[in-house]
């Protein structure tokens, strides 16, 4: 461990003599000026590297902020792979992967993580090749290639795309919101080319799912198609990979197989037991049939007629009367009242009369 720790020390004031070496042998330009036209340019390369896809890099977690990290080993390999990166350096240009990366540990472009968790989980035989969570490395800030991992302290440049998606984010809003007034063509073509993609998506789903179910119980074999179809941070390419990765813990035990053998048989027949017959598939269908005939069928123009003939006829001969009697005001519907009450007696005293002869 000490003869690492002093074989690191020393790269690090190797790097810094060449560094220093350079800036002797310009010799015409201030020192000042050196050190910022070197920064400048450790900074696009930093910047290009960064934005190179030859290097593998992931995403993780680091005291509340979400950082891009890559390992020390991929590092080597792409410069060795991809020298033309090394040009921008100019004079620097010769240096080796170890020396480049000390100076841009120097320049706070870049800083040494180290894995939170340290200890195997149960059931597996190694560390997590790419941890989620990373801490600041608290030894010294030195460029290694076993087990280091290193993560870009500066904030990546957007490309031009994601600024025209940002821009285009809020057009999408908006023609979401206008939907119930777009033409019945457009809304046929949105509406089954949105259901084609959701179906797509879930029998995808599905159909990996019940694969990794099969192999696990049949086989004892944890085996992801298209395994990185739902991170959260993948490139196109990535996301789209079909074949699954290694599996790298342990085979599950033979009693939880059947215990899960034993779990999915049951759902099965449940699931057989109680599905609908035809003639309740016949009335969900229908029901849902006539919820997108209304939402297709709607417009504007359909509800204002529909408002317009929902009122009930008004009838101006009553309508004049009621506003008469509201302007007459209480005397008057006092004395309505009592000549009805009169008309009432003179009604029943006939009737008596007419009884007695």
């Amino acid at each position: 461990m000490k003869k690492h720790a002093g074989a690191e020390k020393k790269r690090v004031k190797r790097s810094l003599g060449s560094a220093s070496s350079t800036a002797r042998d310009s010799g015409s330009d201030p020192p000042a000026r050196k050190q910022g036209v070197k920064k400048d340019v450790f900074q696009l390369f930093a910047e290009k590297v960064r934005d190179n896809k030859g290097l593998e890099s992931r995403w993780a977690v680091m005291e509340e902020a979400r950082v891009e990290y890559f390992r020390g080993k991929d590092f080597v390999s792409f410069l060795k792979n991809h020298p033309e990166c090394k040009e921008i350096l100019e004079e620097d240009k010769d240096l080796d992967a170890e020396d480049i990366a000390n100076v841009l540990l120097g320049k706070n472009l870049l800083v040494r993580c180290d894995r939170v968790t340290k200890t195997l989980r149960p059931g597996k035989k190694k560390l997590s090749t790419w941890p989620a969570h990373l801490e600041i490395f608290r030894d010294d800030q030195a460029f290694s290639e076993t087990d280091a991992f290193f993560a870009w302290t500066f904030e990546k440049r957007h490309p031009l795309w994601q600024t025209l998606l940002s821009f285009f984010w809020p057009v999408l809003t908006l023609a979401i919101c206008l939907f119930p007034v777009y033409p019945h063509r457009c809304k046929l073509i949105v509406l089954y080319s949105c259901a084609g993609i959701l179906l797509m998506i879930l029998s995808l789903l599905f159909v990996r799912a019940v694969a990794f179910g099969a192999m696990w119980i049949l086989l004892g074999k944890r085996v992801w198609f298209f395994p990185n179809i739902l991170a959260e941070e993948a490139t196109l390419k990535e996301l789209f990979r079909f074949w699954p990765k290694k599996d790298e813990e342990e085979p599950p035990k033979w009693t939880s197989r059947l215990f899960y053998t034993v779990v999915a048989v049951v759902v099965v027949m449940l699931l057989r037991r109680h599905a609908p017959d035809e003639a309740a598939r016949a009335r969900y269908q229908r029901r849902m049939s006539n919820i997108i005939d209304d939402v297709l069928e709607w417009s504007p123009k359909l509800a204002l007629s529909g408002l317009m003939e929902n009122q009930p006829p008004v009838n101006i001969t009553e309508a004049a009367n009621n506003s008469s009697d509201a302007a007459a005001g209480p005397d008057h519907t006092e004395d309505a009242d009592l000549d009805e009450t009169q008309d009432e007696e003179e009604a029943e005293d006939l009737a008596n009369s007419d009884i007695k002869t």
